[in-house]
């Protein structure tokens, strides 16, 4: 008998998911048809990932059930869920480092040879990688990879297991205008060919352009369903955070003053001894947010890594207020004012096993105020610990909460509750509001813009372009390494800036 292509693909029914002290999952119904675009909103914490998590197999519900193409199922485990046709693009990529992109496509795929014939898969991947438009070296080893790079591998991944119903978590957040209209297009493609695909995103103009249904989450409850032709950015996230937001920010002209961080003729070579960073020259100004825009990959993080003293400097100097260095270390540039709030947080930002109050110490836990005689003063850091989290609204039980079972959004709060209370006359902050909420999104703007107006030259690096667009006095766009173009506040154009990113300027050829 065939299958009813009005059917349901997936029909998930009252699944609760309780963990201890919290229930992350309760009651929720998700229904997804062949066919269909269902986007699923909400904050971070709100159980979107638990709920995705529980289709994988990676959890197994408290309550409820799952239902695929009408049968009754029970998903045990990923292979299982892979098997059963559905495929998962993460948020934070389950890739191996140490292996290529070919080798982690081919990694669970079976078959006689294993990893060492790798040619099959490559062919296969190509042909993927052709037909979606989405290209990366699959001989790259996946450490070598920027993280829009890791991205594309991690959606080739599922396009090649040829998954029937599709899982994305944030697919847009490291690629271009075009390039998002590109994948819309794929996703489009998918959907033609009767896929069913589960759209996670917090940009909601892309909800709104991309959706066919959308479910909110709030607090593990589902808190609304909609359509976009039934519902508008503001109705979609006054559901998902129980207020009414600013999506749009008015910034405050006001006049910059003298250069506070330079560099410059800077040259970085990146991880695979390519020039990353090639002859590269900017300044921010005192009360000055410069952005700078371009495609995951094309230097951004070399530079801010050869600024902060983290990778080393081929050529060139940074200059920090008066002082100028060629060979900068993170405790020499931190000495001369700057502050960093790096891409990965887990990785470069804070500590997993280290509390929230480990992190919140790292850079000023030997200074005079904190210590003396080689002894914490643990009353004062307990004090300072506790007025940062609230000043940060950091949501954390308490300061002693080993900061990996925080939110991503709160993570983040906690590293840029660091960064942003010291000392620092000039910030390098790298992607700020990548994968946090839209109300955590809202608050690190804010704060952004409170340092802008208490005189601090902000270099902005974010490959989300309505970010960049809407803090920023000037944008510089990147494309391997080099400065395309330079653009002023009434200069800001979504088409042109996209452009620059794929590397046309007005002197190339039509």
């Amino acid at each position: 008998m065939e299958p009813d292509p009005a059917a349901p693909m997936l029909e998930m029914r009252g699944i609760t998911k309780r963990f201890p002290g919290v229930v992350a999952n309760d009651g929720v119904d998700l229904s997804v048809l062949p066919g269909q675009v269902h986007t699923l909103l909400g904050e971070n914490g709100a159980g979107k990932s638990t709920l995705m998590k529980i289709l994988y197999g990676l959890y197994q519900p408290d309550e409820g059930s799952i239902e695929l193409r009408g049968e009754p199922v029970t998903i045990t485990s990923p292979s299982d869920a892979i098997e059963r046709g559905i495929g998962m693009i993460h948020q934070h990529f389950m890739l191996v480092p140490t292996l290529t992109v070919a080798e982690n496509v081919a990694l669970g795929l079976g078959g006689r040879h294993g990893l060492s014939d790798m040619n099959p898969v490559k062919e296969r991947l190509a042909d993927v990688s052709d037909r979606y438009g989405l290209r990366v070296d699959p001989d790259a080893y996946i450490w070598q990879l920027a993280v829009g790079e890791r991205q594309r591998a991690e959606i080739l991944k599922a396009l090649y297991r040829d998954a029937s119903l599709l899982v994305l978590d944030e697919p847009t957040a490291v690629l271009t205008p075009p390039e998002v209209d590109e994948l819309f297009a794929t996703l489009r493609q998918l959907t033609d060919d009767g896929r069913g695909l589960v759209f996670i995103s917090h940009k909601l103009h892309e909800v709104m352009e991309l959706s066919d249904e959308i479910t909110v989450l709030r607090h593990g409850k589902v808190s609304g369903r909609t359509r976009p032709s039934e519902a508008s950015r503001e109705s979609l996230a006054e559901m998902m955070v129980g207020r009414a937001v600013e999506l749009t920010r008015t910034v405050d002209q006001q006049t910059a003053g003298a250069p506070q961080l330079r560099v410059s003729e800077l040259d970085v070579i990146g991880d695979r001894g390519n020039l990353a960073v090639k002859s590269l020259d900017l300044e921010v100004c005192s009360g000055e947010i410069v952005g700078v825009a371009g495609v995951s990959g094309n230097g951004q993080r070399e530079l801010a890594e050869a600024m902060f003293g983290l990778r080393p400097i081929e050529r060139g100097h940074v200059q920090i207020g008066d002082e100028r260095t060629s060979a900068p270390t993170p405790r020499q540039v931190r000495s001369m004012g700057l502050a960093y709030v790096p891409e990965e947080r887990m990785r470069d930002g804070a500590v997993a096993d280290f509390t929230v109050a480990e992190n919140l110490m790292l850079v000023d836990y030997n200074t005079p105020t904190y210590s003396a005689g080689g002894f914490l003063k643990r009353q004062r850091i307990a004090d300072r610990c506790r007025e940062l989290v609230g000043n940060y609204r950091v949501k954390t039980p308490d300061i002693d909460t080993p900061t990996r079972n925080l939110s991503g959004g709160n993570i983040q709060k906690v590293v840029i509750a660091r960064e942003f209370s010291s000392d620092a006359t000039a910030f390098v902050v790298a992607q700020p509001t990548r994968g946090v909420d839209i109300g955590a999104a809202e608050y690190i703007h804010e704060r952004l813009l409170e340092q802008r107006a208490n005189g601090a030259a902000i270099l902005l690096i974010s490959e989300d372009l309505d970010e960049v667009m809407q803090l920023s006095d000037r944008i510089i766009v990147l494309l391997e390494g080099e400065v395309m173009g330079e653009l002023t506040r009434d200069e800001f154009d979504v088409n042109t800036i996209g452009l620059l990113m794929s590397g046309v300027t007005s002197a190339s050829p039509a």
